[in-house]
């Protein structure tokens, strides 16, 4: 690898805010700035909740402007939602916010799990695709594809995030065309798959950053961008990649196809290398970030301080449908303690603490559903994401599970996408490489099991 640090720009947006990160490449280390930070805010329209797609988009430009020239950029972004053109590659539309209630009375699969390997969430691409007008659309692309497309002109889908949608075929590694025909979707709107393809901006959108530099295909699902970024020895570890949702689970060398894990509600989403991402999602801060918006946006540091010393047994299940949409979570929980017969937090330092009891423990039963079902050990857990500041849930993690915590990085998202790019260049090794690369540039913390599972 050269001695002189190459720039790489990854571009990482989350389900509440994106951020725009320079990253310095050398042989020694990977160093990362944030260039800019901008809000991911949904808009109820009519009744229907819709990603500011425009305002993402711009904040993309605005973002790779400041960034300022590199080798390339790279694109990262949740899974699941997508935008819809027609026939000449206009936005038919708004995406829709997979938090919308249009799926909400879907509860039963449409993908089979023996060829999809998907977990059921009935916000799944392909229940959303069921409940969309198709006669115009000319191309479906996830997100991270359509914002590629405006900044590039070339339409294709990224593999990681494809594997997500419920018409990925895991086994072929292709989409999941029998069921396309049998679930009457328009099989021109899938575009082609493909990993690491290269191209230019377009002279319009280089012309308005100021330089022009090619866009690389990261692991554009930022899970599977997270999981690269994971600073792993060995392949004995779980990762728990931790934000407004959380994605827990193991890399696999292929998918996990069986009737028990099915039933476990496990997903087989494609990784970086042809890996396999077996998880399970669950909530996430999203249950404490509703309380502290709520409760009108106090300090988060005096409430897990407040936590810490507060006791509560209340547990809730994080992954009940009631803590799904947007509202009044205080009250939510509140609302399913009566329900099964619990008594409900007496404050906020109680609440705050019964949501990160609760995420341990969904934490533990995925870490341990993970290891039952893969028959792949572990003896490390993995928290990255933003989560793996906070030192309480981190705490509890390891006390659930029984195993040691490493909690960072915080930006693992970032830092799996700008190292992708650079193996792009040829200037990074194998995923084991990277991940060295990170462990030798990045503070990690150890968290070791102290109070009782």
């Amino acid at each position: 690898m050269q001695s002189t640090p190459a720039r790489f720009t990854a571009v990482d947006l989350g389900a509440s805010s994106g951020r725009v990160m320079s990253a310095e490449v050398s042989a020694s280390r990977v160093r990362l700035v944030e260039e800019h930070r901008f809000p991911n805010r949904p808009v109820r329209v009519a009744g229907t909740l819709h990603w500011d797609i425009l305002s993402l988009y711009q904040g993309v430009l605005d973002g790779l402007r400041k960034a300022g020239p590199a080798e390339s950029a790279g694109i990262d972004a949740w899974a699941i939602d997508y935008g819809l053109l027609d026939r000449r590659g206009k936005l038919l539309g708004n995406p829709v916010h997979y938090r919308d209630d249009r799926t909400e009375h879907i509860t039963e699969r449409l993908d089979p799990y023996e060829v999809t390997g998907l977990q059921f969430l009935r916000f799944n691409t392909v229940n959303q695709l069921t409940r969309d007008r198709l006669d115009e659309a000319g191309t479906m692309l996830l997100i991270p594809d359509l914002l590629g497309y405006w900044l590039t002109g070339e339409i294709g889908a990224e593999r990681t995030n494809a594997s997500t949608t419920g018409l990925y075929d895991v086994t072929k590694g292709d989409w999941a065309w029998d069921l396309i025909g049998r679930l009457g979707l328009p099989s021109r709107i899938f575009p082609e798959i493909s990993d690491g393809r290269a191209a230019r901006l377009r002279a319009d959108v280089a012309a308005e950053i100021g330089y022009r530099t090619s866009l690389v295909q990261v692991g554009s699902h930022d899970t599977a961008s997270a999981v690269a970024g994971v600073p792993a020895t060995g392949d004995r570890f779980a990762y728990i990649s931790c934000g407004t949702w959380s994605l827990v689970g193991v890399e696999l060398p292929a998918p996990v196809l069986t009737e028990e894990s099915r039933l476990a509600n496990f997903t087989n989403e494609a990784g970086i290398d042809g890996t396999t991402r077996y998880l399970r999602n669950v909530m996430g801060l999203w249950i404490l970030q509703e309380c502290v918006r709520v409760w009108g946006d106090p300090p988060l540091e005096p409430l897990l301080a407040a936590a810490a010393e507060a006791r509560t047994e209340t547990v809730i299940d994080p992954d009940d449908p009631s803590f799904l949409p947007p509202g009044d979570m205080p009250a939510r929980i509140a609302e399913y303690c009566a329900r099964t017969g619990q008594a409900a937090p007496a404050d906020r330092a109680q609440a705050v603490r019964c949501i990160l009891q609760s995420l341990a423990l969904a934490y533990r039963r995925a870490v341990d559903d993970a290891v039952r079902l893969s028959g792949r050990p572990v003896e490390v857990v993995h928290l990255v994401g933003g989560g793996s500041r906070n030192a309480l849930l981190c705490q509890f993690t390891s006390d659930a599970t029984g195993l040691p915590v490493v909690a960072g990085p915080v930006e693992a998202a970032a830092l799996g996408n700008a190292l992708v790019q650079a193996r792009a260049r040829g200037l990074v090794g194998d995923l084991a490489g990277m991940r060295d690369l990170i462990r030798r540039s990045e503070s990690l913390r150890t968290y070791e099991p102290q109070g009782n599972r």
